[in-house]
């Protein structure tokens, strides 16, 4: 499977707007990183509401995205993922697609 990667700009008129959510009420911290934001623990912080659900929105334009959620300082697979893809690192990376 190949993953495709669009940088900023590219499409912006297609972009979607992608909700990621992750049920952590302990954690103090949650952040989404993949390939849209180039690994990037600080670029998409998440917020928690009152149940301890944490969540973002991110825009992305269409195409295959590889991501793991960072839990206060620890890489974190979304339990909500269907689908994945092995990395360089031995495990795995969760993948949406964007249509």
């Amino acid at each position: 499977m190949r993953t495709t990667v669009r940088k900023k700009g590219d499409n912006t008129k297609n972009q979607k707007s992608v909700s990621f959510s992750l049920d952590a009420p302990e954690a103090k911290t949650v952040s989404v990183a993949g390939h849209f934001n180039h690994w990037n623990t600080t670029s998409d912080v998440m917020k928690k509401n009152k149940e301890g659900i944490w969540s973002c929105s991110v825009r992305l334009a269409p195409g295959q995205y590889e991501y793991l959620f960072f839990v206060d300082g620890e890489w974190t697979f979304d339990p909500a993922c269907d689908c994945s893809v092995g990395n360089v690192y031995g495990s795995e990376n969760c993948l949406i697609v964007v249509e």
